[in-house]
């Protein structure tokens, strides 16, 4: 019922939105007034106004060329692996690019689009051939799809890192880090060929017991239904999800 109601708001602002971004394309015709300390405040409410809706489908990364080697080199999207929930997208470099070692980046699913993760992405590329986890948004999503729970998590990364081959690194940043420890033990434990040759783990806490904080005490402060009846909400109904 909250997400329905949000959704309801946010279609009704809408035409105040393309109203206030339609304001916003006038100001180069002001001329001189579209400098004036008014114009500065009129504007910066019209700004406010059009960026009041969250960002509902992933930008693109638009990370078109690096510098790689020592040169610059083309960069090209392309998903090499597909699950309902998660396509597994590899920043192909062009035709006569030096080989780098492979890093499959693992993206947070909290919430976030992949791009959130855009500048490291474009660090990591001058020096590794780059995958990265971009997981779909959950209100997509179709309830056919089936369950989504840890241990599916777990193994879509197993998944990813064999579809990409050894030998392989693999990053997550904040969230997929504890996700990201037990497919790195389970593999390493079962002699799994596309075993990380490294794991490196970004702000993500793996035993939250060591430095408690609010959301520690949240979690003890109600049972297991709590959560389930308060953090969980029907997506609207013209969704998928």
């Amino acid at each position: 019922m909250l997400y329905q109601l949000y959704q309801t708001m946010t279609d009704f602002a809408e035409p105040f939105r393309m109203f206030a971004a339609a304001g916003l394309r006038s100001r180069p015709m002001l001329g001189e007034f579209g400098r004036e300390p008014i114009a500065n405040s009129m504007f910066a409410a019209l700004d406010m106004i059009a960026h009041t809706k969250l960002i509902p489908e992933r930008p693109p990364f638009r990370i078109d060329q690096v510098v790689s080697g020592n040169m610059e080199v083309s960069i090209r999207e392309e998903v090499i692996a597909a699950t309902p929930f998660c396509d597994l997208l590899h920043f192909a470099k062009s035709e006569g690019s030096i080989a780098q070692p492979k890093v499959l980046l693992v993206a947070p699913i909290s919430g976030h689009f992949a791009t959130l993760l855009r500048n490291t992405v474009q660090t990591l590329l001058r020096d590794h051939d780059v995958y990265i986890t971009d997981w779909k948004n959950a209100r997509d999503i179709p309830v056919a799809a089936g369950r989504f729970a840890f241990d599916d998590y777990v193994d879509h990364l197993v998944h990813f890192l064999g579809e990409i081959g050894p030998p392989v690194h693999m990053m997550a940043v904040c969230q997929p880090c504890v996700p990201a420890l037990a497919a790195v033990a389970l593999m390493s434990q079962d002699g799994h060929p596309a075993t990380p040759q490294s794991l490196t783990l970004m702000g993500g806490p793996v035993d939250v017991r060591v430095s408690p904080t609010a959301v520690n005490d949240l979690a003890n402060e109600h049972e297991y239904e709590w959560f389930e009846q308060n953090l969980i909400a029907t997506v609207p109904w013209r969704y998928e999800g």
